[in-house]
């Protein structure tokens, strides 16, 4: 079990760094949203790449932020049913959904958007908008990479999960929400 928590420590690690890049990406691109905003209707100047620019970073952020935003418990559950569930129900829960909806589901999407990825690559595909960003296929690499960190962090959380069962007295979920609580 202590490998098993060792490489759950280090999951939680990777996607809490995907998730610090991901704040300042958030700040870029509220900057971003700003200039165009400006620029659009104080001097009636806009430019397609800008306004590009900030849905991409949307995205980016949506994307690689997933895993980070798991680490931190913060999707939407059906709280009616699970806030005030046991560790041990919550434990279940969790390992069930992972295995059965969220693990099948993130394959699907991975292994369905590798030749799409390729494709994009191998064409240096640009934006279809006169003026946009010439780099498509960066945006698009970003999808498997989502599936990747999110899926990692799934099985951090099924590693959690089976610890949470197999030793009830630590029902913890993450070193980040000890973290969190001793603060």
């Amino acid at each position: 079990m202590f490998l098993l928590k060792k490489l759950a420590d280090i999951i939680d690690e990777i996607n809490n760094f995907f998730g610090k890049v991901v704040s300042w990406m958030v700040v870029i691109m509220v900057l971003n949203v700003f200039i165009v905003v400006v620029l659009r209707y104080a001097f009636s100047v806009g430019w397609v790449w800008m306004q590009e620019l900030y849905v991409w970073t949307h995205a980016t952020i949506f994307m690689l932020g997933a895993g980070y935003t798991l680490l931190h418990d913060g999707h939407v559950r059906i709280d009616l049913i699970y806030r005030t569930a046991s560790a041990r129900y919550k434990a279940l829960v969790n390992i069930f959904g992972t295995l059965f909806f969220a693990l099948p589901l993130l394959c699907v999407l991975f292994f369905r958007s590798v030749p799409l990825v390729e494709r994009s690559f191998q064409s240096l595909e640009k934006s279809a908008e006169a003026g946009g960003l010439p780099a498509l296929y960066l945006l698009k690499g970003v999808i498997p990479l989502f599936c990747i960190l999110f899926g990692l962090q799934f099985i951090s959380l099924i590693i959690r999960s089976l610890e949470t069962l197999f030793n009830p007295s630590n029902t913890s979920p993450s070193p980040q929400k000890q973290q969190e609580q001793s603060r």
